[in-house]
């Protein structure tokens, strides 16, 4: 029973395995409009259901051994088709006839190891043919013969020994033939016969060992007009006899990269005498010597490749005969001991425009050097040593048309003033990567006056004044990145000169500390880089004098990188008039809220990044304005708080919105609350959020009463003593109780004096040496009151009978019984009874209000600041003590 329920299962899978594996690896293709890629797929058989309508075909890499041409007879519309990188070794003679229009055929690294006789009698039409790879070992017979319109044919990297492909003439269109990487040791003459009507214009025969040039070998291919030898061992005397082959060719372009030819005698080249090449490579070959007039046979020469060579010392005459030479290659040219240069051994170059002498370490530049460039525009000296550049440096150039001069990576220190004074016409001038230690006076630059950018970044140190752009006002690019800058004076209008710059990089300065009008004047800067500093303060509510809004006036900015600075409070107004601003980014900094109008003036932005912040939440009042015109947002690796008013908004518009998220599936994950820790954003779920609107007027009336209340119970515990004041004064006047001016009432007195026993003596020493002169009266208990009267009864007249209330206030009036609950009481309710303005408060010493509203029941904010007077400490201020005592006692009494 259970072995006759195994075999149907058995069979069933089987036939899956046989039936539904080839379809899914045909589906896996990646196909296009005109496109199928199916490489990398390891197929064994062809797809068969891709569309019919392909152009292009891919199925290289794959573990096809056959490629059977009924098979692809359905994509009969294929141009190109690649089979590259499998095991095919049969080639099915009616593949080119069931693809009538097939163009380019790959069979490159197959196991092609003899070409079939009628391989490709119907290619009639095929244009490029790629053989290489596949072990061929020769060609037998003529199996090119029908590709009439072949254009390029590649059987490099075989087994071949010979460049013969057949034994009659045939391929009449070849214009390219490639044979690097054989084991070709000899060309001969009759091995070029097969090319018909002398097309082949590019032959390559690198990696080859010859060893032999027969006379006459290139003589069936007339058209010749580029020949790589690359990476072979021709040495001085193989290459001369080379050269004496070319005559009669119409060669324009010979490589001759790592081919051993270490020296360059006047003969070398003499077999291109009769010839016109135009460019000539000789790069890499360890060259230790070049004669005087060795190239004097190449008159038309425009393009020459030096590079990577041993020379030790260039002669005044090595380059003679070169007067028409454009380009000239020099990268690595020099031997690494110390090497030379004979002055005026560029003066035969007086059309060349670019010299690349780049990373020549041991060699001297004399005022000399570079006499005779007069056309030269750009100048490569990148990787060179100049510790210091003096004026003479570059004087041999100052008639010259120097446009472009690269002097980074050459432990440069200092630039000497007016270093490129000649140089009228230099636009870029790289400075950048040296170790540069210098204040910048300006003067360094006198003389560019067309100069359009200096790239000085990545130095040791640069000091900057108001100056030290001014000689270069025409300047539109200025990259200052990582050069410790430090300003010698106020940073404000610090670059004013330079009212054409577009282009300002300040990265990775470290600056901490900048005016508001440090860019004032730059009015067409496009691009501000001012990542990797330290500018947090600068926008802090608690900075001193406020937030420093040093972007104003770049109306016309449009990139703007603030990346890493340590931000955590942006204001309001920091982005205000930058309405052209296309590109911002803010990422990894500390930023936890944004004000709403920050983004007010950005409509036209583009690219916003926020990445790696503190951001919790996204308000749709504050996004709203400019998310709607971004085209890319990065916003990922921040904490956000997954909650209904924090994140609702943005998960809604993750999910609808066109906007490129870079890391939208990965990046953007909540943090709290707990039970949507980890979850993305895009999935957080928003129905709950959308139907509190009916609970919503209950909220704002229930926290409208909650907040009144809690408002009203503070303001009684804390001000309460005030609101009673002020009623008592109140309910006198609505009673009645008017107030009466009493400033022409007859007083006894001008003022009581309540004071505690303690405080006698200073009541004697400078209260009462006021009376002299009759000026005031005061009433003073121990001199005034009579005997056999009544304490308590003289004490109520005389205050009602004294124009003012003296209080004298310090610790011990505080604890003085006897003035706190009767005198003090008695000078209050005259102060609300009649409504009069009459007690002023003298404080000794610094007593709190608290202190003063548990002992009195009184405070400050009672009285009139003119009735509030303080003991000085220092004698000098007594006298104006005494002038602020005199205006209180001559105030009026009226209650305001």
């Amino acid at each position: 029973m259970k072995s006759t329920f195994i075999f149907p299962v058995y069979v069933l899978c089987t036939a899956y395995v046989i039936i539904m594996v080839p379809i899914i690896a045909e589906n896996r293709c990646k196909v296009t409009t005109e496109k199928a890629d199916c490489s990398h797929l390891e197929l064994y058989t062809i797809p068969s259901d891709l569309p019919t309508t392909i152009k292009i075909l891919d199925l290289s890499h794959n573990r096809l051994k056959t490629l059977p041409a009924a098979n692809l007879s359905r994509y009969d519309k294929l141009h190109h088709l690649d089979v590259g990188y499998n095991t095919l070794h049969i080639l099915d003679t009616a593949l080119c006839q069931k693809l009538p229009l097939l163009k380019i055929l790959n069979l490159q690294h197959n196991e092609f190891s003899k070409i079939p006789e009628k391989g490709f009698l119907y290619c009639t039409d095929l244009a490029e043919l790629r053989l290489n790879s596949n072990g061929i070992k020769g060609i037998t017979g003529n199996p090119f013969e029908s590709l009439q319109n072949l254009n390029v044919l590649d059987v490099s990297h075989n087994k071949m020994t010979t460049t013969a492909l057949g034994d009659k003439e045939q391929l009449p269109n070849l214009s390219e033939l490639l044979y690097s990487h054989n084991m070709i040791s000899e060309l001969r003459k009759e091995d070029f016969m097969f090319p018909f009507n002398n097309s082949v214009q590019k032959l390559d025969l690198s990696s080859n060992p010859v060893k032999e040039f027969q006379e006459g070998c290139f003589q069936k291919l007339p058209n010749l007009r580029t020949l790589i030898m690359a990476n072979m061992t021709l040495g001085p005397k193989l290459t001369e006899k080379l050269c004496s082959q070319l005559p009669g060719t119409q060669i324009t372009v010979l490589i001759l990269l790592n081919s051993q030819l270490t020296k360059i005698y006047n003969t070398t080249l003499k077999g291109l005498e009769t010839t016109n090449v135009l460019s000539l490579d000789i790069s890499k070959n360890v060259m230790s010597q070049i004669d005087n007039n060795s190239f004097i046979y190449l008159p038309n020469l425009r393009i020459l490749n030096l590079e990577e060579n041993q020379v030790s010392h260039l002669t005044s005459k090595a380059f003679k005969g070169l007067s028409n030479l454009r380009y000239l290659n020099l990268k690595k040219f020099f031997s690494s001991s110390k090497s030379k240069i004979d002055d005026l051994s560029f003066q035969w170059l007086q059309n060349l425009q670019y010299l690349n002498m780049e990373q020549n370490k041991k060699i001297f530049f004399s005022e000399f050097t570079f006499s005779g460039l007069t056309n030269l525009t750009n100048l490569d000296l990148g990787g060179c040593s100049f510790q210091t550049i003096r004026n003479e440096t570059f004087s041999s150039l100052s008639n010259s048309s120097l446009i472009s001069l690269n002097l980074s990576k050459i432990d440069l220190t200092k630039i000497e003033s007016r270093a490129f004074y000649g140089l009228k016409h230099l636009e870029v001038l790289d400075l950048g990567i040296n170790q540069i230690d210098q204040y910048l006076t300006g003067q360094e630059f006198e003389g560019l006056h067309k100069i359009k950018q200096i790239y000085l970044s990545y130095n040791k140190h640069l000091s900057l004044t108001r100056s030290s752009f001014c000689s270069i006002p025409s300047l539109e690019k200025l990259n200052l990145r990582k050069t410790a800058i430090t300003f010698k004076s106020p940073s404000n209008s610090l670059f004013q000169c330079l009212h054409n710059l577009t282009h300002l990089d300040l990265g990775n300065n470290n600056i901490a500390n900048i005016d508001e009008d440090i860019f004032s004047g730059l009015h067409n800067l496009r691009i501000l880089s001012l990542q990797h500093n330290n500018l947090a303060r600068l926008w802090k509510k608690a900075n001193p004098g406020g937030p420093v809004l040093f972007l104003k006036g770049l109306q016309n900015l449009e990139i703007l990188d603030l990346l890493s600075n340590g931000l955590d409070e942006i204001p309001a107004e920091a982005f205000r008039g930058l309405s052209d601003l296309k590109i911002l980014n803010l990422g990894e900094n500390n930023i936890y809220v944004f004000p709403q109008s920050l983004f007010a003036d950005q409509e036209s932005l583009l690219d916003l990044d926020l990445h790696k912040n503190l951001i919790t939440s996204v308000e749709e009042n504050t996004f709203k304005n400019v998310l709607g015109s971004l085209r890319n947002l990065s916003m990922g690796n921040n904490p956000f708080d997954c909650t209904c008013e924090s994140i609702a908004w943005f998960a809604d518009w993750l999910n609808k919105t066109n906007t490129s998220v870079p890391g939208r599936d990965s990046q953007y994950i909540c943090n709290t609350p707990s039970n949507y820790h980890g979850v993305l954003v895009k999935n957080f779920d928003n129905s709950p959020c959308k139907d509190h609107a009916p609970f919503m007027a209950l909220f704002i009336f229930s926290f409208t009463v909650t907040s009144s209340l809690v408002v009203f119970v503070l303001l009684l515990n804390f001000q309460g003593w005030r609101i009673k004041f002020h009623w008592t004064v109140l309910e006198n006047k609505i009673l009645g109780l008017t107030e009466i001016d009493l400033g022409d009432r007859n007083f006894q007195y001008d003022a009581y004096i309540i004071h505690a026993k303690k405080d006698e003596s200073w009541v004697y020493r400078y209260l009462l040496p006021l009376e002299n002169g009759r000026q005031y009266k005061f009433c003073f208990e121990e001199r005034d009151f009579e005997a056999g009267e009544s304490n308590l009864q003289l004490i109520v007249n005389s205050i009602r009978n004294s124009r003012k209330v003296i209080f004298v206030i310090t610790r011990y009036f505080l604890n003085d019984q006897w003035c706190r609950r009767f005198k003090v009481q008695q000078a209050f309710q005259q102060f609300i009874v009649d409504s009069r303005d009459s007690i002023i408060l003298l404080f000794l010493e610094d007593i709190p209000d608290y202190k003063l509203n548990y002992s009195i029941k009184m405070r400050r904010g009672m009285f009139k600041s003119r009735c509030i007077l303080e003991w000085p400490l220092q004698n000098e201020r007594i006298d104006a003590f005494q002038q602020k005592l005199k205006i209180a006692l001559g105030s009026p009494n009226v209650v305001n």
